[in-house]
């Protein structure tokens, strides 16, 4: 077998297909209709573009049928913000599981302590203090030496939605190293991130406009914007997959994202590792 048709088996191969698609369906919907559900104001610091509750909704949908996120996991959200992800997770993970949220954006997580954790208490949030240019300029942690305060292999399941793309490479580095560490054997890493195949450098006329990435000298990364370079950044297709294997885990899904203007379900690039056991 080829690269090329290796990494296409990969990207066709769901990581969990076992799941009750009607369930699901449904209760993204009812995720969308339900009014007692927590949910910021449109002025809230960092709630992100769009609607907050639909892509919530939409992002249940795609860790439980790319991530193969189930009921009773063990749950680490690295980059919870103002919980946007773990609101839908509150419908779906049962009291047997349990979900963590950490950023480094103190009014985010004061906001799901004071909305989310008092009506769903197996939901937790904390803060750290890692220092980013654009989400906390005065964190005191440098993201290289990142060490989350987990015991090893506490976590059946952990995602990074929308933070590789604001990161360095060696802090999505020490960010797969922790992840390695604190996963249970047979846990899952879901990471969505900008992939700068052959097709996304060729910027198709469909292409998100906003995402007109240079490669940053001898890569691995790309940037949109060198005066604020971590707003938005790519990879060198190839540097995840060697950065997953080369902490032991393996690649179960990679699967290409709209925003380079091609026909897809998601619009950032998703990978989901799994640790063997």
């Amino acid at each position: 077998m080829t690269a090329a048709v290796a990494l296409k088996a990969v990207a066709e191969t769901p990581a969990r297909p076992d799941f009750d698609e009607a369930r699901l369906a449904w209760l993204q919907q009812s995720v969308q209709a339900n009014r007692f559900l927590p949910e910021p104001t449109i002025d809230s610091i960092f709630v992100g573009d769009g609607d907050y509750r639909a892509i919530g909704a939409e992002f249940l949908g795609h860790l439980v049928r790319l991530g193969g996120i189930l009921p009773d996991d063990r749950v680490l959200d690295i980059g919870s913000g103002i919980g946007r992800i773990a609101v839908p997770l509150t419908q779906y993970l049962t009291p047997a599981g349990a979900y963590w949220g950490v950023d480094p954006v103190a009014q985010g997580v004061a906001w799901c302590r004071e909305h989310i954790t008092p009506a769903y208490d197996n939901f937790r949030f904390d803060a750290i203090d890692v220092a980013h240019h654009i989400y906390n300029p005065k964190g005191t942690i440098k993201g290289e030496a990142l060490r989350l305060a987990f015991e090893p292999e506490s976590f059946d399941f952990i995602f990074m939605v929308s933070v590789a793309t604001h990161l360095p490479p060696r802090e999505i580095a020490a960010y797969v190293r922790e992840a390695r560490r604190l996963l249970a054997p047979g846990g899952r890493l879901f990471i969505t991130a900008f992939v700068l195949d052959e097709a996304a450098q060729r910027a198709l006329p469909q292409r998100d406009p906003r995402l007109q990435f240079k490669r940053e000298g001898e890569g691995p990364a790309w940037l949109v914007d060198r005066t604020a370079p971590l707003g938005a950044v790519g990879y060198d297709d190839g540097f995840f997959e060697r950065l997953i294997q080369g902490f032991g885990l393996s690649l179960s899904l990679k699967s290409l994202g709209h925003w380079r203007g091609q026909p897809a379900a998601h619009y950032q690039d998703i990978l989901v590792a799994e640790k063997a056991g």
